[in-house]
């Protein structure tokens, strides 16, 4: 097959973004489709097959598109563009971003985070549903956060079922929020990540931000907040109805889990998936649902996801691909 080159043209930062730190970047696009990506200066030229140049060429122009709207672009960025290229798709707009985030704007890495997104502005109660790695709490962490930034909520409120580790808060030491706070790390460190930990700080010491345990949402109306409760997976048939009859006046909730994660003795009883079943075509209610291959958190991570999927078809006497 006849090879031939094409020179794309790139500024500065477009170009430090689609090479990446020790041509980390380019050396994936070149590997995904067996071309050879130089950089003669201002802009890379693509050398390869016709077919192999264009899906290179897709993903070139995703990262320099998403570079050029602040984005600051990850190896997941890039894995995520290589993926929609492979698919004939492109990448989602970086003009979806979210306005937040110490190193510049939040954008959706894969087209499913950016339809999440789209969940979370249109629906009062979203469901993120899917494997770990999705980005499903980070962008509900994010969201929620421009949403008390731009003063369109009073509160971030944050619950989470305390299953996991199979302690009771009780017998864990100091105050509330030093018992919950272990069980919420994935959370806090999103949101570090997201508005800074002084920024953080200063939020949770006025309230703005809270965080709270399951049992501690009973009886309370949440007005003019953002709700997320995580690892949803774990929460009983009772109490998945408790927390989202808390929703008072200009609140939202998001609702995220993995029900392949449950942790419950008798996961039968897991309310997320009956949630699921009984309010997916409720008026004002949206559900995301992610797949293995939104995976964005390490490219391990997405193959390990894919054999448990496969474990758990065989196990069903299903047929995988």
């Amino acid at each position: 097959m006849a090879r031939s080159s094409e020179f794309l043209s790139l500024d500065d930062a477009a170009l430090r973004a689609v090479i990446g730190p020790n041509s980390r970047h380019v050396a994936l696009i070149e590997d995904a489709f067996k071309v050879l990506i130089e950089a003669p200066g201002g802009g890379v030229s693509i050398n390869g097959s016709a077919k192999d140049r264009a899906q290179a060429r897709r993903v070139v122009e995703d990262l320099a598109e998403r570079a050029d709207g602040g984005v600051e672009i990850t190896e997941a960025d890039v894995r995520a563009a290589l993926a929609a290229s492979m698919d004939g798709d492109k990448g989602p707009k970086a003009g979806v971003a979210l306005p937040v985030g110490r190193r510049g704007p939040i954008a959706p890495k894969t087209a499913a985070q950016a339809r999440y997104l789209e969940t979370l502005a249109n629906c009062e109660l979203s469901f993120g549903v899917g494997p770990a790695g999705t980005g499903k709490t980070f962008l509900a962490a994010a969201y929620g956060a421009s949403l008390l930034r731009r003063g369109q909520v009073d509160r971030l409120v944050i619950t989470r079922p305390a299953v996991e580790a199979g302690e009771k808060l009780g017998f864990l030491p100091g105050d509330l929020n030093e018992k919950v706070d272990p069980y919420l790390a994935p959370i806090w460190e999103a949101l570090n990540d997201i508005l800074g930990p002084d920024d953080v700080r200063r939020r949770r010491d006025k309230g703005e931000i809270e965080a709270a345990p399951i049992a501690f949402m009973r009886g309370r109306t949440l007005s003019h907040a953002f709700i997320i409760a995580d690892e949803a997976q774990n929460l009983t048939r009772l109490q998945m109805k408790m927390v989202l009859t808390r929703l008072g006046e200009g609140a939202r909730m998001v609702v995220t889990g993995d029900p392949s994660q449950v942790d419950l003795v008798n996961t039968r009883d897991s309310g997320l998936a009956h949630a699921l079943s009984l309010l997916r075509d409720v008026k004002g209610v949206g559900v995301m649902t992610f797949e293995a291959r939104d995976v964005v958190r390490h490219a391990m991570v997405e193959r390990i996801v894919r054999a448990y999927d496969a474990d758990a078809a065989r196990q069903r006497g299903e047929v995988t691909p």
